[in-house]
């Protein structure tokens, strides 16, 4: 059983406890680790799965179906690093709901937001956050897909690639160029169905971790100006927004796998033979172990720190969002990592929880703002407070 007397501390009240304990339970009863082989159909019945245990109001806010008046940083984490924990699936298919709709809930208009988020906080509408670029990754100034003015629409051109949940999402968050400003100035939001004509999916990636992953093409593909979410030229500062929240969550997935993985390493050392004992018996296992403690414990605390800033003090967080995602990402590595030395041959061998951690961790050292990046924007925030 994970640790949970992290669930004491000042960062969380008791409606997070109480969020914990029945989701666990949840968790039990409906989840598994393994993926099964067809994994778009999988992550479907995980979105309904999720709705149907009302998870996925925690997406959206109070006035369209949601939990909380506004999205509760705290609360996504909690749900995903006890979902990470059980199905590395499952908090993906959480967490794709969460971000392809974020930007609704703090942007749209009330009309957008009645027509997509209800149904997403019902697991009954599929969503999907759609940045990347072919040549462009964390780079948004250098965003090449286009979305011309015409009279009565906008004329969309270009690709995303790397989409999450791509070929399953019923619509995107998609981000274009508007052209207002140069860079990142220029680059405006838009709500795209996902059976819009001149979007199509020209390719599957399959990843190590696998889950829905596609490039679109956007081909002369026209969308009203009701599409557009948000301000023109306004885009790039509303997927920061966006990302200012679920990038905290994105260190708490990682958190998850990580305890999973010293969990399971604890259970193998303490039955693991060697010599007249077993391996829990060896100060080099004790080290090791140590070394995983206090990664998890420090990235519990960047996480729940980086959480509770934003919802109780209302402060922006990003800096401390970034720290959180950096240590949580970086730290999850090797705690894993060490599980599978502590496990020996075993410890890669397909089925073996410690195998998919492995495999599972590694992408979210990458996706929505790499750990490089992270350091970037640590040390530019480190900076201009100091300079005042």
């Amino acid at each position: 059983m994970a640790d949970r007397s992290f669930l004491d501390w000042p960062f969380l009240d008791d409606g997070h406890r109480a969020l914990a304990a029945a989701l666990e339970d949840w968790c039990l009863a409906n989840l598994h680790h393994a993926h099964g082989p067809d994994v778009d159909a999988e992550c479907r019945a995980l979105v309904r799965a999720l709705g149907e245990g009302g998870w996925l109001r925690y997406c959206v806010p109070a006035a369209y179906g949601g939990v909380h008046d506004a999205l509760d940083v705290r609360s996504l984490s909690l749900i995903r690093e006890t979902l990470a924990r059980h199905s590395g699936l499952a908090d993906f298919a959480f967490a794709m709901q969460g971000l392809g709709s974020g930007t609704i809930s703090l942007l749209g208009t009330e009309a957008q937001k009645q027509a997509y988020l209800p149904a997403v906080g019902r697991g009954e509408r599929i969503a999907a956050f759609a940045l990347t670029e072919p040549a462009s990754g964390s780079d948004v100034a250098s965003m090449e897909t286009t979305a011309d003015r015409t009279a009565d629409r906008y004329r969309i051109n270009g690709a995303k690639t790397y989409i999450s949940n791509g070929g399953i999402a019923d619509h995107y968050v998609l981000f274009a160029r508007t052209g207002e400003a140069p860079g990142a100035r220029g680059v405006s939001a838009f709500i795209v169905d996902a059976d819009t004509p001149g979007l199509a999916v020209t390719e599957r990636q399959q990843v190590i971790a696998p889950h829905p992953l596609a490039t679109l093409a956007f081909t002369d593909m026209l969308v009203p100006h009701d599409a557009l979410l948000g301000e023109a030229g306004r885009g790039f500062a509303a997927a920061m927004a966006t990302l200012d929240i679920f990038r905290t969550t994105v260190g708490a997935a990682a958190l998850g796998f990580a305890r999973r993985a010293l969990d399971e390493a604890t259970a193998r050392v303490t039955v693991r033979k060697l010599g007249q004992g077993t391996l829990a018996d060896s100060p080099v296992t004790q080290s090791a172990l140590a070394d995983m403690v206090l990664d998890v414990d420090t990235a519990a605390l960047l996480i729940y720190r980086a959480g509770w800033l934003r919802d109780v003090q209302g402060q922006r967080n990003t800096r401390e969002a970034a720290l959180a995602k950096l240590h949580a990402t970086e730290g999850a590595q090797r705690v894993i990592d060490k599980a599978v030395q502590l496990f020996g041959g075993l410890g890669v061998t397909v089925g073996v929880p410690v195998e998919a951690l492995y495999r599972e961790v590694r992408a979210l050292r990458i996706y929505e703002g790499a750990s490089e990046v992270q350091k970037i924007v640590v040390g530019r925030q480190h900076l201009a407070a100091a300079n005042g």
